[in-house]
């Protein structure tokens, strides 16, 4: 039961990074530079104070780091779609996580491929395909917030497995700094591609900046790891479906988006929600049956 618990404030907690994506006006690849750069930082300071720096052998902290580059393209096309469509529009291309890890997930961890699982999947590739073929303003937001997913999937397995060896802190840790220094290497493409951008937070942003490094990644992902000792990682992407629903809820709040859906927009959210609680029973009846064995 804990470690639902942990997943559900985890998936709490994804549901305002959207929101904050959409508050700061750097562009996608400065905020997310400034993210990771603040994370690692905030990372650094909280090991020091409790004299808790995390230690593993080289072999594995490469590994982690890996994993956590991944983590940053990910954020990179997530709030690229943002910034192309809208909150509403971005999270919801999360949902196809289902979809990528009942792929992906048997191939990496050697794990007994579902069909059911995957049928729950469909469901969602179901949603997306009637928002991407009846709502064309949106198409090149929901091909990024697609690409993103797939790196979202990946994130996730590659946490699942390297978790396995390693405290929740200690992951944590080197996956933020992986991501900030992959990252790094790749800004001057990026800033000689995207040429003349705001390169300074301005206050405000540099506000909501460290919110989002300290609650939004660093809360977020220690939950999310913490999660993944006791679930399966096809059952926390799922279960992440949820994200929209907080997102797009605080997006109709403070940005009125709901003036810019259309009915195909809440129809694939009814598919994409009926997916989720379908998963949701499956994988509380499985627990059930393994606590009474």
């Amino acid at each position: 039961m804990k470690y639902f618990l942990y997943l559900h404030i985890s998936i709490l907690l994804a549901g305002f990074t959207g929101v904050a994506g959409k508050l700061i006006q750097l562009r996608e690849g400065v905020m997310v530079w400034y993210r990771m750069l603040f994370t690692v930082l905030l990372l650094i300071l909280i090991s020091l104070c409790s004299r808790n720096f995390p230690q593993s052998d080289k072999k594995r902290i490469f590994r982690m780091m890996g994993v956590g580059f991944l983590l940053a393209v990910h954020w990179l096309f997530f709030f690229g779609s943002i910034k192309a469509s809208n909150v509403s529009v971005g999270v919801v291309c999360y949902a196809l996580i289902g979809f990528f890890s009942a792929l992906l997930e048997p191939l990496f961890l050697k794990r007994k491929f579902s069909w059911l699982e995957l049928g729950f999947s469909l469901i969602t590739i179901a949603g997306i395909l009637l928002l991407f073929t009846l709502d064309f303003r949106y198409r090149l937001g929901i091909i990024l917030g697609s690409i993103s997913t797939l790196f979202a999937a990946l994130f996730t397995i590659g946490s699942k497995s390297e978790g396995r060896f390693v405290p929740a802190w200690t992951l944590l840790f080197y996956e933020m700094l992986g991501g900030f220094l992959g990252l790094s290497c790749l800004m001057p493409l990026y800033l000689w591609y995207f040429s003349g951008l705001q390169l300074i937070p301005s206050g405000m942003d540099f506000g909501y900046l460290l919110l989002l490094a300290f609650f939004c990644t660093i809360g977020l992902y220690w939950f999310q790891i913490r999660a993944l000792a006791g679930v399966s990682a096809f059952t926390v992407n799922i279960s992440y479906n949820l994200e929209p629903v907080y997102s797009i809820i605080l997006a109709m709040i403070l940005f009125q988006e709901h003036h810019e859906l259309s009915w195909s927009f809440y129809l694939s959210l009814f598919l994409i929600i009926s997916a989720v609680g379908g998963q949701s029973i499956r994988s509380w009846l499985l627990e059930k049956k393994k606590a009474g064995s």
